[in-house]
């Protein structure tokens, strides 16, 4: 059979840490006969755990696959991290899963970072499997995890267990008005409800769930034949080539390896791959399983390969016929400073994590030129444990970190004009700005407005490039600016005196006049929590989400359990989940998930302790500079807008 006659899928397997992820993973490895031992975390021979801090940590970091065959379909299997602190590298392989087989442990149900893992499957719709794990331990109870799903997540969960007996039919019925009248007409053909029951999955109308023991072996190859039974892949060979870039890692050489799905067509060992502006030809094709690989000459739609020769494309990037780009829910709202001795050079330094940067965009690596420092963006101090012990292991450097604080940003509350002039003695740029509020999370956006009878096409694009080029600094905190419409109104440059760079002096400028006139906003991170505790136990929770300056909606009663849902700062929760695992006993379920940002709670407080001098940011300035009798010479922002040129 050719490689183009296979059917492929790709299957993600996603869980909260200790489920049972690593294991199930290797059971079914096992079973189609690509590994000859299935391996235990708690062993530290887990096929795809292959990293050594993976060992000995006894968790997932890397979203590794392998790859199985069974009744000629091809299977990519991707493990994926179940703790918090690495969920932006489980979201990255979300993106091009095509089924999801969500773990739950039978022991301790529905989790807090289990209704995490759900809403990211939901919010990149990928057909979703529950299987409940741990069914051996004793005491366990299928029907009672299997309702709390239904309760948690989705009333749209069936049982496996009795496929397609009286009561699996009538489940699907009750989704399907077509079904229910066929059913009604002709009565039970089996052939029929199996191709609505594929279709229904496909849809994200239903969600089929097993459950066994991953450790014993108990119920693994039944599941396996009813997923492959109940999904199909119908990738389009014959269509013109497009892929998303889901991984990118560098290998032992320190070449850049690029993890593609791909979604359409064909892709051969030399082709020319157009991404952006980009046009690069592709050196190697690999084929990995676990850490090793083999070479191949062609892929195929349906396929997850690494390939070598791509220099610049992204994690989220689409190639060839599409050029979308994947954005991701799991966001740091940490950020924490580099350290490192002073014998290493801090160049060398920095190009070691920009390498970690493009493996893992959420670190978004700053080098802040004043302070000469490097700054990483993070989800937790675990992470930050690792990222000392990546280090050491790859670049044989030791690393520590500062304690990480909060990643606030600044907004405006305003319409603001801001003008900037930019003319020491040969040189000329004026921008003039409208900078409005707008939503929360829509980030930075442009307009353009400019005459080009005012300002050249070629300038009025540098203006827009220059404001986009970098984050640009908040004057209460120095924090990233978002949330704001920045529109290009007019402009001038000279023929003869405009220079390389005078538009970014004038833009800047521009840009932090008109904040100076704004009311600035603060901003800080928040979270979207879901907490369900004993009803004796509601007070408490109540009293601690107000406590730490959060909101709640209405509680809700469900059994005897409570349900309340809200917000609340990161700032005041992100250590809550310690406190409450104790005083709940480990029996409640706390969920956070990112919320986006908000106005601060204590804006004051945070000015004061971070201490930013907008006077003394070497990077902005919102003074201008204008020109006479051969001299530059400044103009005040509060006087700035009288001395412009353009009226």
């Amino acid at each position: 059979m050719s490689r183009g006659d296979v059917v492929y899928k790709t299957i993600g397997i996603l869980a909260h840490v200790d489920a049972g992820k690593t294991t199930f993973s290797e059971q079914l490895l096992y079973h189609t006969k690509t590994i000859r031992q299935r391996g235990r975390v708690d062993h530290q021979d887990s096929f795809l755990d292959s990293h050594s801090i993976e060992k000995n940590r006894g968790i997932t970091i890397f979203a590794d696959q392998g790859i199985f065959s069974y009744n000629n379909s091809t299977y990519y299997v991707i493990d994926t991290p179940g703790h918090i602190d690495f969920s932006p590298e489980m979201e990255r392989a979300i993106q091009v899963m095509d089924f999801a087989i969500l773990i739950i442990s039978a022991v301790d149900g529905v989790e807090g970072h289990t209704e995490t893992v759900w809403q990211l499957l939901r919010k990149h719709q990928v057909p979703t499997f529950f299987f409940i794990n741990k069914t051996d331990y004793e005491g366990t109870d299928v029907a009672k995890v299997l309702e709390e799903i239904r309760a948690n997540l989705s009333d749209d969960v069936c049982d496996l267990t009795n496929a397609f007996n009286e009561e699996f039919v009538e489940f699907l019925a009750e989704r399907d008005e077509n079904l229910l009248e066929k059913y009604m007409d002709t009565g039970y053909d089996e052939d029929l409800w199996i191709q609505a029951c594929k279709r229904m999955i496909q849809e994200n109308k239903i969600f089929a769930c097993a459950s066994g023991s991953a450790l014993k072996d108990i119920g693994i190859i039944e599941f396996l034949d009813k997923l492959h039974l109940l999904t199909e892949s119908s990738y389009k060979q014959e269509e013109a080539f497009s892929a998303q870039v889901y991984k990118i890692r560098h290998d032992e050489s320190g070449n850049r390896v690029t993890f593609l799905k791909l979604l359409s067509g064909k892709l051969k060992v030399r082709d020319e791959v157009h991404y952006g502006e980009l046009a690069e030809k592709i050196t190697q094709l690999r084929v990995y399983s676990g850490n090793k690989f083999k070479t191949v000459e062609q892929a195929v739609a349906g396929e997850l390969v690494a390939v070598t020769g791509l220099t610049n494309v992204s994690i989220g990037d689409g190639i060839g016929a599409i050029n979308n780009k994947t954005t991701f829910d799991m966001i740091p709202t940490l950020k924490s400073k580099v350290f490192f001795d002073d014998s290493i050079h801090v160049k060398e330094v920095l190009r070691c994590f920009k390498l970690l940067d493009a493996e893992d965009p959420s670190l978004h690596v700053y080098w802040d030129e004043h302070f000469q420092e490097i700054h990483v963006h993070v989800m937790g101090v675990i992470q930050l444990e690792v990222l000392e012990q990546i280090v050491l292991e790859r670049f044989h450097f030791t690393i520590s970190f500062g304690e990480p604080r909060i990643l606030y940003k600044e907004t405006i509350d305003t319409t603001v004009k801001g003008y900037g002039h930019f003319e020491p003695l040969k040189h000329y740029a004026e921008v003039h700005l409208l900078i409005e509020p707008t939503k929360r999370g829509s980030g930075i956006t442009l307009d353009n407005v400019c005459h080009a009878n005012d300002l050249s096409i070629g300038n009025q694009n540098l203006v827009q490039h220059h404001l986009l080029e970098r984050e640009h600094h908040g004057i209460l905190t120095g924090s990233s600016l978002t949330d704001v419409k920045i529109t290009l109104l007019t402009g001038r440059g000279h023929n003869e005196h405009t220079h390389g760079g005078d538009f970014r002096e004038a833009t800047y400028r521009a840009l932090r006049q008109g904040l100076e006139k704004a009311e600035n906003v603060l901003l800080e991170p928040f979270y979207d929590f879901k907490i369900k505790v004993d009803m004796n136990l509601i007070g408490r929770v109540l009293s601690d989400i107000q406590q730490a300056h959060g909101s709640f909606d209405s509680p809700e009663n469900v059994g005897d359990k409570v349900i309340v849902k809200g917000r609340v700062p990161v700032a005041t929760f992100m250590n809550y989940s310690t406190t409450f695992a104790s005083f709940t006993s480990g029996k409640g379920t706390l969920s956070l998930l990112f919320g986006g940002y908000d106005r601060c709670h204590n804006k004051d407080e945070v000015i004061e302790k971070i201490g930013y001098n907008k006077e003394a940011d070497p990077e902005y300035t919102s003074t201008s500079i204008f020109c006479a009798r051969g001299k530059g010479y400044k103009v005040p922002w509060d006087e700035a807008e009288e001395a412009m040129h353009c009226k």
